[in-house]
């Protein structure tokens, strides 16, 4: 693609790499045939190719984004298809990460779509205010009917529909804190020493996750770190163009782990929420100009391991029993596209002794994309029904995947139970039967 930035704008680093971006793709059109968007809407301009046009207008014009854009940019689930789907290699989600945050600076959003940003961004990626947030949100579904009828509360029933409608447990990993390897066999040695992300809102939703991995990590002999000072990985703020935030998040997170490395040093980052893992593997490009923190950042990013990916690498024993279930595994977008990490999940789950079913359209998103199935309710709606029609076509006994972000979404749409891939992991490596399985007969 011909661009015509000036030497003024080019000298903006972040202006230089959009036009870098930009300047890659060749206008194929490839990207169209597995952009969920265009799927579902038939809009060019809601597809990757429509946007990336709309993203170089705007950018080499130097002109505030304009309400057209902004409806077509936040559409984008930044699902990262088309990057996977790309002859060309253009890195879609850095460009369209530059516009959000362009957007943010350049346009004002009606009054209501700010509050409602706002009030997700001071409490999702903290999870003390979260846990509080879901106690107003239990008592908001018993409204839920009546607000179905007004017109305009979409976002709100979206909210509190995908609330749970109980509390869940408070995990008792918490950080700061240090999870000593247990001896899997007789003269085991310590296989490795790890820093867990604890995340910010799957410890709220679903702390099983995290107690899971720690158990099954220390069983295979890994020490696991819950470094003092970490916070949300800033992905959900990011995503919504908030800048500033989401790299204060990211700073706060390189300084936790860097210290780790320094003192008795790290194998790994692991992150058991893919969305988070994408980001983090990110951190490197996200603070290049940083001065302080580039060449500690990039470092970070390089030991950043989704939890299947770092299992990977470790010895595991055979199985404690026969699990005799089919599992339909659903790779989130952020697995698949972001990461590029599609084979492992499954080839664990099998090795285990799952029978392991490949979702149809299994490149689609599900519709959650961290925020996404609040500000755009309709057509994540739209979306979590195809996808929960195309996993229950594989007639599975349950839904595995490592995203809690896809868990929460699959979860409202259909009654198989749906689990993270490391919570069976631990169950067939020693650990208890997930409690999700509890209506499965075997």
């Amino acid at each position: 693609m011909q661009t015509n930035f000036s030497l003024a704008q080019l000298a903006d680093p972040h202006m230089a790499t959009s036009e870098k971006i930009l300047r890659t793709c060749v206008h194929c059109g490839f990207c169209t045939a597995t952009c969920p968007t265009y799927l579902e809407l038939g809009d060019e301009l809601d597809s990757p190719r429509g946007r990336i046009y709309m993203i170089k207008d705007m950018l080499e014009g130097g002109k505030p984004a304009s309400e057209e854009v902004v409806r077509h940019v936040d559409r984008c689930l930044s699902c990262l298809s088309c990057m996977t789907t790309c002859p060309s290699g253009v890195h879609y989600m850095h460009l369209v990460d530059h516009a959000r945050a362009y957007i943010e600076d350049t346009y004002k959003r009606p009054w209501h779509d700010r509050a409602m940003r706002s009030l997700l961004a001071a409490v999702l990626p903290y999870p003390r205010r979260f846990r509080l947030a879901l106690v107003g949100a239990r008592l908001g579904r018993l409204a839920l009917p009546a607000l179905r009828a007004i017109p305009g509360l979409q976002r709100l029933v979206a909210m509190l529909s995908l609330a749970p409608a109980s509390s869940p447990r408070r995990s008792k990993a918490r950080a700061p804190a240090v999870f000593a390897p247990a001896e899997f066999a007789p003269g085991a040695q310590r296989a490795g020493r790890v820093a867990l992300l604890t995340g910010c809102a799957q410890p709220v939703l679903n702390p099983d996750i995290n107690d899971a991995t720690i158990r099954l990590l220390t069983r295979l002999g890994v020490e696991v770190i819950l470094p003092k000072g970490e916070r949300c990985c800033g992905a959900l703020v990011h995503h919504m163009g908030n800048e500033k935030s989401a790299l204060d998040f990211a700073r706060a997170n390189v300084d936790a782990w860097t210290r780790e490395v320094e003192g008795d040093g790290l194998d790994a980052v692991v992150i058991t929420a893919s969305g988070c893992g994408t980001t983090i593997k990110d951190y490197g490009f996200m603070l290049r100009e940083d001065a302080a923190y580039a060449d500690k950042a990039a470092k970070v990013s390089a030991l950043a391991k989704d939890i299947t990916e770092y299992l990977s690498t470790l010895h595991l024993p055979a199985p404690a029993e026969k699990p005799g279930l089919t599992v339909a595994y659903h790779s989130a977008c952020s697995m698949q596209h972001g990461q590029q990490i599609r084979e492992e999940p499954k080839a664990l789950l099998k090795r285990a002794g799952f029978t392991v079913k490949d979702v149809p359209e299994g490149h689609i998103c599900c519709g959650s994309a961290g925020t996404y199935n609040i500000l755009q309710p309709q057509l994540a709606e739209r979306l979590k029904a195809r996808k929960v029609r195309n996993i229950e076509s594989t007639a599975p006994d349950l839904i595995a995947t490592g995203n809690i972000g896809c868990m929460t979404q699959i979860g409202t749409g259909t009654s198989l139970p749906i689990v993270h891939t490391v919570e069976l992991l631990d169950w067939m490596y020693g650990g208890n039967r997930p409690d999700a399985l509890s209506s499965i007969q075997r």
